[in-house]
């Protein structure tokens, strides 16, 4: 029985409002297509938010077809101009197998041993953002303050060793290791790291982890935070903590980058 009043506007059926979900593809080709411009798209993102350090700073996409190689920005290509087309494909032994520029070694070490520990991720996302490297300095782990922070909960490690220009394999190795099942890991004195099963997923964990690394920050100059006690955050942490949750955040932002920057597809 409808509980509609009389006289009012006659209210749309939920089932005919639209409502994004994370596309189905017809095709490899299609899905490939769909991977680079998120990446790019992504990429574009990350130099906006200012985590552009130099020549560091990557995010990797798997191929939906040749998994064991991924898709990455060339070597120091400014984010804000990478487009599709100069966009690279690396195979696991990092030589470049499609593209026409050098790729940041680092970014093969550690990532080619996070794709391959963990063949759920899509996509991995690592830069050397301010508030993330502040934080690592810590060497602690977010402390569950906030329903961002939440996300994060028992579900993100500390890599506990200092790590500089990540070369050799067995480090990477190591990094995989202490990430495990984890969405995002911390390297202690370094920086962030995220993964998600989409692009979108693991460039939102990589944004929102950043703004709580600098809410965390902020917070503990003012005084003492009042942590969210371990069932809320837990509960916190199911309803927000999933990729499809952050594939669905991510949203706006990729409307907004793709809608006033169009030539990132080219």
């Amino acid at each position: 029985m409808s509980t509609h009043a009389p006289g009012q506007p006659t209210p749309i059926p939920t089932d005919q409002l639209q409502f994004s979900l994370p596309p189905v593809h017809e095709s490899l080709a299609d899905e490939r297509r769909h991977r680079k411009e998120r990446l790019a798209g992504a990429l574009r993102l990350f130099g906006r938010f200012g985590f552009e350090d130099g020549v560091s700073g990557h995010i990797t996409a798997r191929d939906p077809e040749f998994t064991d190689c991924y898709w990455v920005n060339p070597f120091g290509m400014p984010f804000k101009h990478i487009t599709v087309s100069d966009l690279i494909l690396v195979n696991g032994e990092g030589q470049v197998v499609q593209g026409r520029s050098h790729v940041n070694q680092a970014a093969f070490t550690v990532h080619a041993q996070v794709h391959a520990a963990r063949p759920d991720v899509v996509a991995v996302a690592h830069c050397h953002s301010l508030k993330g490297r502040a934080l690592s300095t810590l060497g602690e782990l977010l402390d569950p303050i906030t329903q961002e922070a939440c996300a994060f909960y028992a579900d993100h490690a500390l890599y506990n060793s200092v790590t500089g220009v990540a070369v050799d394999a067995e480090e990477g190795r190591r990094i995989a290791d202490a990430l495990g099942a984890h969405k995002a890991l911390i390297l202690r004195n370094h920086g962030l790291l995220t993964v998600g099963d989409t692009v979108d997923a693991a460039a939102w964990w990589f944004l929102t982890m950043e703004r709580s690394c600098q809410v965390q920050l902020d917070a503990r100059a003012a005084g003492r935070p009042i942590l969210i006690d371990h069932k809320q955050a837990v509960s916190m942490r199911e309803q927000l903590g999933s990729d499809l949750v952050a594939w669905i955040s991510y949203q706006a932002l990729w409307q907004d980058i793709s809608r006033g920057e169009p030539d990132l597809l080219s």
